[in-house]
């Protein structure tokens, strides 16, 4: 997704290859066009998903990915570079359908939130290698080294099970419990588990349109779509995708490139803060400080963007010596100097802990949640809905960010980005519910019974359940 970031600028440039320059509008569709691809992988994998499985899915996305890259690092016109990007977008669109429910199925409930912020961790460590990369590297090798985790992720595939949850469904028991097993370890007993992973799917049936309009199908959906539509909203991916430009557009004093790379082993961090503590502080409380962080840095960006220097007053009348003027003039010089260059760096701090707040929150969580409260029956669906309706977004606002930036400047779309991060912290208090420890079939029952997370296998109330 950030291949553009240290590429624009040098596509931009009036030294670039004149049959690949681009002008403001080729650039925004360079960056923007990676989220319409997506988009179309989203809907790929929402079918793929339930046709042939999670982990085929995610296999099949390597085919897109290898040769959008080839296509980009090849490119000798305009064409090959906005086709290269599409596929590598449709490759993303089909691993963010595929992945997180493929982990939420294999997962034991007790690590589910760290091994849910895996994708978040690598994606994010892949994209500090590129901008670390880019300070050494053209920008075509970039992309040459772009084909090469696809190639490598199929062979480690290879080795991994299928989901249990999957074989169960297709009436594979003995391979689901194969599977289990490699997945829990030698000494695990299955059985439980098994046991409560085909309860949940005996007592699945097909959804009919009348069925979506009951709670415990259209809540745990339309959560996770507000979910992914508030996160594109957040603005995360347009100053992902920018990042180098709007740093020279902040006109901080470090290199802009300097500067990306900065932010991204920031972001790597964070995120590795958010994993260890998935599973103990809960899913809430990250994404209240999460948005709370992101407002914050919104906020000082809006004022930052939107502040502009004095007119300059009538000279005072100058009664002092020659020597006191030219001492007057140095101190003043030194101040001023000193106050842009403190000014200079909040852009980039501001940043930082932007980043920093989005990715211990509602970066990893927002794909976890998807995983954890859509509907077991309609998961594949609905998973591919949620990252269609996420793409699209960022589609829009990705495209439309670039042209915001040229006629206003910065102050515009960090002013929205704020309004956002506060409707991301009402939603949070209202409406998501808190799933740290809980199963896939407790979060479940949660939303079909509305008020608890206890599964009730019979509905006599004479006797106490068994302990």
């Amino acid at each position: 997704m950030v291949f553009s970031s240290p590429v624009l600028p040098k596509l931009k440039s009036p030294s670039a290859d004149p049959g690949l320059r681009m002008n403001t509008e080729q650039a925004a569709w360079f960056g923007s066009i990676y989220a319409l691809g997506a988009a179309a992988g989203g809907l790929g994998a929402m079918l793929l998903n339930d046709l042939i499985g999670r982990k085929l899915s995610i296999m099949m996305s390597a085919v897109p990915s290898a040769i959008g890259y080839m296509l980009m690092g090849g490119a000798m016109n305009l064409w090959m570079l906005q086709v290269g990007r599409f596929l590598t977008g449709v490759a993303g669109g089909m691993t963010a359908a595929s992945i997180p429910v493929y982990i939420s199925e294999v997962s034991h409930k007790g690590v589910r939130g760290a091994l849910g912020s895996c994708p978040q961790i690598t994606s994010v460590s892949g994209s500090l290698a590129l901008y670390a990369l880019s300070l050494v590297v053209p920008w075509r090798y970039l992309a040459v080294i772009g084909g090469v985790p696809p190639v490598l992720m199929v062979v480690l595939l290879v080795f991994m099970p299928s989901s249990p949850r999957r074989l169960l469904s297709l009436g594979r028991e003995e391979k689901a419990k194969i599977a289990l097993r490699w997945l829990r370890g030698s000494n695990y007993d299955t059985s439980i588990e098994l046991r409560a992973i085909q309860h949940s799917i005996d007592t699945q049936t097909t959804v009919t349109l009348s069925q979506l309009g009951t709670p415990v199908f259209y809540r745990p959906i339309l959560i996770a779509v507000v979910m992914r539509f508030l996160q594109q909203m957040t603005g995360i991916t347009p100053i992902l995708m920018y990042l180098e430009s709007i740093f020279a557009e902040s006109k901080v004093s470090l290199p802009a490139q300097y500067d990306a790379a900065i932010v991204g082993a920031i972001r790597l961090l964070s995120v590795i803060v958010a994993a260890s503590l998935m599973d103990k502080a809960g899913r809430k409380a990250l994404l209240y400080t999460s948005s709370m962080l992101m407002f914050l840095s919104t906020l000082t960006l809006t004022m930052i963007s939107h502040t502009t220097p004095c007119p300059p007053g009538p000279n005072p009348l100058n009664l002092t010596m020659g020597s006191d003027h030219s001492l007057n003039d140095s101190i003043g010089n030194a101040l001023e100097a000193s106050q842009h260059g403190s000014a200079s760096i909040i852009p980039l701090i501001s940043t930082m802990v932007f980043i920093f707040g989005y990715a211990m929150g509602w970066g990893p969580i927002t794909w976890l949640l998807m995983s954890e409260v859509l509907p077991l029956v309609a998961r594949g669906v609905a998973s591919g809905l949620c990252v269609t309706v996420s793409w699209l977004t960022a589609f829009v606002l990705t495209h439309s960010f670039t042209h915001l930036v040229d006629r206003y400047g910065l102050y515009v779309p960090y002013l929205c980005f704020t309004v956002v991060c506060v409707i991301c912290l009402l939603f949070n208090a209202v409406c998501i519910p808190e799933t740290r420890s809980r199963s896939l079939e407790e979060i479940e029952n949660y939303f079909r019974t509305g008020r608890t997370f206890t599964i009730r296998r019979s509905h006599s109330t004479a006797q106490p359940p068994v302990q």
